[in-house]
Formats: C-alpha cells, structure tokens, sequence
C-alpha cells in the first residue's frame, strides 16, 4: 500500500466514527469480543446444521427458520447495553423509508439462509465452509461498488487466491459427500453455497451503506435494531415458506425419526438457532466497527475451524484437493488480516499527526 492510497477504514465511513468514538482499548476489545460471536456462533451453527441432517432433517424450511428465528434473543443487549444519546446532524430519514429498506434486507436474508440451507444439505460441512470463502471475493467486488472500498494488491491477490479455491471444490470427484448423493445434487449444493456466498456479501455491503447514508448514527443499539428488525421479516418469510411448501405436515414424523431421539431434534434446533444469533451479533457489530469487508473476513477464520471439526464430529473425507482448497482460502484470508493491519496502521498515523493528543491511553 502506498502513501497516497486511502486506507480500507476511509475517513468519513461508519467504521472511522466507531474508530473515534472509543479509546484503542475499548475499540479492539469490542472487535475482539465480536470475533469471538462471530467465529464460536458460525462454527457452532454449521456443525449442529449438518448434523440435523445427518440424523433425520429433511426440512430446508426448518433449516432456514432456525437461522433467525431466535432473533428475540437480541432484545436482551438490547436493553442492558445503553448507548449515549448523540445530537443528530443531519436530517432524520422517514419511518416509511426505514421500514422498507428493513423489508428488503429481511427478504434478501431469508432468501439468502434457504439457499444455504440447500447447500448444506447436500454437501459436507467440511466442503460448504470452503466453498463459503468465496464469499470474500464476492465481498471485495461489492464492497468496492457499493462502498467505495479500494483495491489493493493484497486485496486482488486475495480474491484471485479464493476464486481458485471455491473452483477446486467445483471440480473435485471425490466430494460427492454426504455418501449416495449424486453429481447433480452435489452441483446444486455448490450452486447455492456460492450464490448464498454472494447474496450474503451483498446484505452485508447493504447492510454497511445504510449505517452510512441512511441511518447515520453509530450507537450499538442502531445495530442491534437493524438486526432484529431484518430478523423478524426474514423468520416471518420463513414460516410462509414452512407452511406455503406443507414440510410443517412432515415435522412430528421428523421428530420421531430423528436418529438421536425427540429430545435431540428439539435441542438441536434450538441451540442451532442460538448460534446463528451469537454470530449475527458479531457479524453486525464488526460492520458497526470496522467494515462489511472486515465482517466477511472475519468469518473466514471458521475455515480453520469448521473443517476440522467436521472431520472429528462427522469424519469427513479430507482428500487432496480439500486440503490445498483450504490451505489456499488461509492465505487468501492472512492477505486480507494483513492488507487491514496495514490500514489500520496508517488510520493511527493520520490521527495522530493533527490531534496527538486524542490517542487515548487504557
């Protein structure tokens, strides 16, 4: 990165006024805390998915229901974690607006979960996160469209690094996993995995600008309401789904089927559902303090998480190719880490030239 490029933390974007409003301490204690959510929630999340259908699940429905439904959830932090009031510089958008763009993004999220809902059910766990790395490329692309993000070297490297990876998988024989699913399921579950990928990337460019443009305030209550609100259209469209498709006819027979016993099915489900919302308060909050970029980088690091893991809880086959897929997405990811230490490194300097006096020690 040179002198004149712009850091990928811009002045002006929602992740510098989070950047300014906390002592370094507090800001990389929030981030680290939010890593944490997001990485424990997703690993989590995708382990008990896969293995609600391994035991019985059949629902796509059902699959895609948990991964919101527990939104109430947010209303605890919500209510405990008190931001300041601020004084509004700017024109308060209408009721009308607001509702419409938390409809839209509801929509696109609960379309987004049924297409990885898909993709889980007919690939491995192991498989689906690799193939969820390309959501990183898809992330810099929008990000670069929508959020005035800049490409770097490390960031282009990176995108080329994970294109290649996800194409691995695409061609890999051996991965026709779970074991008697055809070549043809296996390619639709890697079509929706991608294009979950890519919707995912896109809400969470989305999801940033109206931070930015819109909503323009950077209280973590904002955040958490964003969240809830998306989450309520998004489980609503859901139950439509459930009850449009008649999969709610199949659920008791489901339920006495499932290979671990009824008490099993029900607890999977709900603790699937609380993972998901462990890693939507991560996911939001690092857009709230960094960027969607930093978001969707950040949740690659299950890549070094979940395939191992399902290699121990479900034995999956790791051949070859998965292991140069998954050796290839870590060093796309350690080029985004080190294209953002490099940012953040630089926003330091800037802020410290004007106003040394602002760099508040612990």
């Amino acid at each position: 990165m040179t002198d004149n490029e712009e850091p990928m933390i811009a002045r002006g974007t929602m992740s510098e006024l989070a950047f300014n409003k906390y002592k370094r301490c507090q800001w990389w204690f929030l981030v680290a805390l939010s890593i944490g959510f997001l990485i424990i929630g997703q690993s989590a999340a995708v382990i008990l998915g896969r293995f609600y259908y391994d035991q019985g699940g059949n629902s796509k429905w059902m699959a895609t229901l948990v991964q919101t439904v527990a939104f109430p959830l947010l209303f605890i932090p919500l209510c405990t974690i008190r931001s300041p009031e601020e004084a509004s510089t700017s024109v308060a958008p209408s009721i009308k607006f607001i509702v419409l763009i938390y409809f839209v993004l509801g929509v696109l999220i609960a379309a987004d979960n049924m297409m990885y809902s898909t993709g889980l059910l007919y690939l491995s766990a192991s498989t689906y996160s690799l193939i969820c790395a390309s959501q990183l490329a898809f992330n810099a692309v929008f990000s670069y469209f929508i959020n005035a993000q800049k490409f770097t070297a490390l960031i282009i490297n990176s995108t080329v690094i994970l294109t290649f990876s996800a194409s691995l998988l695409a061609i890999n024989e051996d991965s026709h996993e779970p074991s008697g699913l055809s070549k043809g399921k296996y390619l639709i579950g890697f079509l929706c995995t991608l294009g979950a990928s890519a919707g995912y990337s896109l809400l969470l460019s989305l999801m940033q600008l109206t931070f930015e443009k819109v909503l323009k305030k950077e209280t973590f209550s904002v955040v958490l309401e964003m969240q809830i609100y998306t989450s309520l259209v998004a489980t609503s469209a859901a139950v439509i789904g459930l009850f449009a498709s008649g999969e709610w006819r199949t659920m008791h027979g489901e339920m006495e089927g499932f290979g671990k016993g009824q008490v099993a099915y029900v607890m999977t489900l709900v603790w699937t559902a609380i993972a998901w919302q462990v890693c939507s308060v991560g996911v939001v909050g690092l857009i709230f303090l960094v960027s969607s970029l930093y978001s969707n980088v950040i949740s690659t690091v299950s890549l070094a998480v979940t395939p191992i893991a399902a290699v121990i809880v479900f034995h999956d086959k790791m051949n070859g190719v998965k292991i140069i897929s998954m050796l290839l997405a870590l060093w796309g990811f350690a080029s985004y880490i080190y294209q953002n230490y490099l940012d953040d490194a630089k926003a330091r300097r800037a802020q410290a030239v004007p106003k040394p006096q602002n760099d508040s020690a612990c």
